[in-house]
C-alpha cells in the first residue's frame, strides 16, 4: 500500500483517489459504447451490402427505379430532415447540461424525444404507403431489402427515444448536476448513439432514395 506523502494532506488524497475512479468510470462507458457501435455498423454493413448486391443486379435495378418513381421522396427528406433536427437537439441539450442549466436541458432532451417519435410515425406512413402500391417484405424481392436495413433502423430510433426519456427523467432529477457530485457522462453516451442513428438513416437515404 503506498505511503502518504507527509506534506500531503490525506482528505486531498482521497479526493483524489476519487476523480480518478469515476474519470476511470467516464473512459470506460465512452469505449464500452464504441464498441457496441461498432458491432451495429456490422449488422447495418451487411444489410446494406445485401440491397447493394440486389441492386447491381439487372432484375434488381429495374425494380429499384421503379419503386424509387413511386416513392414520396418528400415524406422521406421531411423525416430525414427531422432526424437531423433531433441530432441538433441532442447537442444543445449536452450544452445545456454542461452548462448546469436543466430547464434548457429538459427542453432539448423532450425536443430530440419528440422529433424521434415523428420519425418513426412517418415511417409508418411510408410503410403504408408502399403496402399500398403493392411493396411488402413477403411478395417483393425489392422489399425485403428495403424493409430489413429501414425496419432495423427504425428500431434502433425507438430505442433511442426510450433512451431520451430515461435520460430526460434523470436529468430533471439532478443525475447530472456537477453541484451534486454528478457529470454528463449518461447525456454524452446517449448522445453518442443517437448521432450513430442520424448517419446511419443518411446513408440509407442516399443508397435507398437517391442512387
Amino acid at each position: 500500500m503506498a505511503e502518504v506523502p507527509l506534506d500531503r494532506n490525506p482528505a486531498q488524497v482521497h479526493t483524489h483517489d476519487n476523480v480518478t475512479d469515476v474519470a476511470r468510470s467516464i473512459d470506460n462507458q465512452k469505449f464500452a459504447t464504441w464498441l457496441y457501435l461498432a458491432s451495429e455498423v456490422v449488422i447495418f454493413m451487411v444489410l446494406i451490402a445485401v440491397y447493394v448486391i440486389f441492386r447491381i443486379s439487372p432484375e434488381g435495378a429495374a425494380q429499384v427505379k421503379e419503386v424509387q418513381e413511386n416513392a414520396n421522396i418528400l415524406l422521406v427528406s421531411l423525416n430525414t430532415f427531422l432526424l437531423l433536427a433531433s441530432s441538433w437537439a441532442m447537442v444543445m441539450g449536452l450544452l445545456a447540461i454542461q452548462r448546469g442549466n436543466r430547464a434548457d436541458f429538459q427542453k432539448w432532451i423532450g425536443g430530440t424525444a419528440l422529433l424521434g417519435t415523428l420519425f418513426v410515425i412517418l415511417q409508418g406512413v411510408e410503410y403504408a404507403e408502399l403496402a399500398h402500391e403493392g411493396i411488402a417484405i413477403y411478395n417483393s424481392e425489392f422489399g425485403m431489402r428495403f424493409y430489413a436495413p429501414t425496419a432495423f433502423h427504425g428500431a434502433h430510433v425507438i430505442i433511442g427515444v426510450i433512451w431520451a426519456l430515461i435520460v430526460l427523467r434523470r436529468g430533471r432529477n439532478g443525475h447530472y448536476d456537477s453541484s451534486t457530485g454528478g457529470n454528463p457522462v449518461g447525456v454524452e453516451v446517449f448522445g453518442l448513439y443517437w448521432h450513430f442513428v442520424d448517419v446511419v438513416w443518411i446513408l440509407l437515404f442516399t443508397l435507398l432514395y437517391l442512387l
